[in-house]
């Protein structure tokens, strides 16, 4: 198995990963699947090299993708000509459709991938065309939203992870007076600001019961209690990096990998990152408290196996998919990666990702911002701005939520 990371230019990179009709070159009577995704290829190698143990015809050729922008023109410029992969990481939900409807990707059922009848239908759902209700993709994983934090600055601090709001505030002025940043957080790239408030305020707008009221539009999300949520990234302020709004993501990583800050509000993928680039750093996690009791932590479906709708293997292919669905996949994907895998029934040996998997099951939400990303421009897009636009002082937490709410009025 050969998995290339991609920093060509996109002809290039359709070119190359054309799916197979003949067996590569050192891989004679083989049949050669292509896959594209992205992320560390240390990680595809482990895995697949498994399903090619266990099927010595074929060669699983995957290719990693630098960026999620370059991926995304990428696959979509792949499928819709003859030059695209056999399978390929799919997003899911909102932006899984516009492939769906351009007939890019092969329906899957569980005749051929009987693994998905055990799926929980809320993760599945972000697999499936909003209108026909098929099914286009194995999902791969649930990531949950937490504060990760350094247990070392904790310890050496006297600080243990809060159960009520006023501590959290109390241990973040200590930090603070000790030259140590609270939260490692950045606004400049702001798809992290959705994730961000959705961690401190899920919690405050009631979870999943105030986003079944707005699907039904019972309530908009200028509610008092949602824009109470949102305003949290407004309070907490004192307690990020100095020039917020002006801080990136790998800023934020960084300042927390090297010892700057000791909490980093993100998603579950962060474990895998900072364990191979903060190795020193001993990580744990809690779900933010609010004024009103216990937190609540958000979850999604991110993404999942599709099989393009134009390869010239089919039944390898969908072979494939039906592994992708297994447990024994569902294994190597946790333990490799370190992030829930999507396939039911699987349970984490990681000792932090096993405290974080019962923190989800007790205290589990949807993350919001997910359910309402349809739109062009996506209303994802517009929340986003709105909320750097907030964290730089040029609109209200009240005016971004309105925002929100034009935004999903063009499509709701």
């Amino acid at each position: 198995m050969r998995l290339a990371v991609a920093a060509v230019a996109l002809a290039a990179a359709v070119t190359a990963c054309a799916p197979s009709t003949t067996a590569s070159a050192g891989h004679q009577g083989k049949i050669t699947l292509s896959v594209w995704g992205w992320g560390p290829e240390a990680n595809f190698d482990k895995m697949f090299a498994e399903y090619e143990k266990l099927n010595p015809g074929v060669d699983v050729d995957a290719r990693s993708f630098t960026t999620s922008t370059e991926y995304d023109t990428i696959l979509s410029t792949g499928l819709a000509g003859d030059s695209g992969p056999d399978l390929a990481w799919l997003r899911a939900g909102p932006q899984l459709q516009p492939l769906v409807e351009a007939g890019r990707l092969l329906p899957l059922d569980t005749k051929d991938v009987p693994g998905l009848a055990d799926f929980d239908e809320g993760v599945l759902r972000a697999a499936k065309g909003d209108k026909d209700g098929k099914v286009y993709g194995v999902p791969f994983a649930v990531q949950t939203l937490q504060v990760i934090y350094n247990k070392k600055i904790f310890a050496d601090n006297g600080i243990t992870p809060p159960k009520t709001y006023a501590e959290m505030l109390s241990s973040a002025d200590k930090l603070k007076a000790k030259g140590i940043i609270p939260f490692a957080f950045g606004g400049k790239d702001d798809w992290m600001l959705p994730i961000v408030a959705s961690i401190f305020g899920t919690a405050h707008w009631g979870g999943d019961e105030f986003l079944a009221d707005v699907k039904a539009k019972r309530k908009k999300f200028a509610d008092p209690r949602f824009v109470e949520g949102i305003d949290q990234l407004n309070k907490l302020k004192p307690y990020f990096p100095e020039n917020v709004a002006g801080v990136s993501y790998t800023d934020a990583q960084i300042l927390f990998s090297s010892g700057k800050a000791a909490m980093f509000p993100g998603g579950l993928w962060e474990l895998n990152f900072f364990g191979e680039n903060a190795k020193d750093v001993e990580l744990g996690v809690f779900t933010p408290p609010t004024p009103e009791g216990p937190g609540l932590m958000p979850g999604f479906t991110d993404g999942s196996y599709g099989v393009n709708v134009k390869t010239r293997h089919k039944a390898e292919a969908l072979k494939f998919a039906a592994w992708l669905a297994s447990k024994d996949y569902g294994r190597l994907y946790t333990d490799t990666l370190r992030i829930f895998s999507a396939v039911p029934g699987v349970t984490p040996k990681d000792p932090l990702l096993a405290e974080v998997a019962t923190a989800f099951d007790q205290h589990g939400a949807t993350y919001f911002m997910n359910e309402f990303a349809y739109g062009n421009p996506s209303s994802a897009a517009v929340f986003s701005k709105a909320l750097q636009e907030m964290l730089l002082g040029r609109v209200t937490a009240e005016e971004a939520a309105e925002q929100l709410d034009k935004s999903v009025s063009t499509w709701l």
